[in-house]
């Protein structure tokens, strides 16, 4: 009996060491540098808690996200420029969210925006093109300030980068 937990153990253990070695080779192909090991790990562990989480379960399930309206767009398209190391982002097309209570004084929010790459240089010419080249999805922290809604532009994280073809 001891020798079929142990070899269940054995699998499960292997299992999780091939998928590792899998997203760390996978992640030096496509970003075609050495993955940061440490940030990977905390990653993953932040993915799991967030889906084992029974908060973020039950509220994604019984409801649908609110749209809310923020006074300082500007700033954090900027602080998420910055993040997301894009060459602009679209302060019209960003979208704020969140699954929480607005009556709360702080709450998390989900900001999406459209993000622009650098111009295209070939042969001398410059060529700058309207369409955007990224989506940009953040998350934040909101709470009503003296002069409305605000997103803390020092809570703001960048969930993904996401290319548009």
């Amino acid at each position: 009996m001891a020798n079929k937990i142990l070899r269940v153990v054995l699998i499960i253990v292997l299992f999780i060491v091939f998928f590792e070695l899998g997203l760390f080779s996978s992640y030096t192909i496509v970003t075609a540098e050495a993955p940061n090991i440490q940030g990977l790990m905390d990653m993953q562990v932040s993915k799991i808690k967030e889906i084992f989480s029974p908060e973020k379960v039950n509220e994604a399930l019984i409801k649908d996200p609110s749209p809310v309206n923020i006074t300082n767009k500007k700033e954090v398209a900027i602080k998420m420029e910055t993040l997301s190391k894009v060459d602009g982002v679209n302060v019209d097309s960003m979208n704020i969210t969140t699954f929480e209570d607005t009556e709360n004084k702080n709450f998390t929010v989900n900001i999406e925006a459209l993000g622009y790459a650098s111009p295209n240089s070939t042969s001398g010419q410059i060529v700058i093109s309207q369409d955007p080249s990224f989506k940009v999805i953040a998350t934040g922290q909101a709470s009503y300030k003296e002069n409305g809604l605000r997103v803390d532009e020092n809570t703001i994280t960048i969930t993904s980068v996401l290319k548009l073809y």
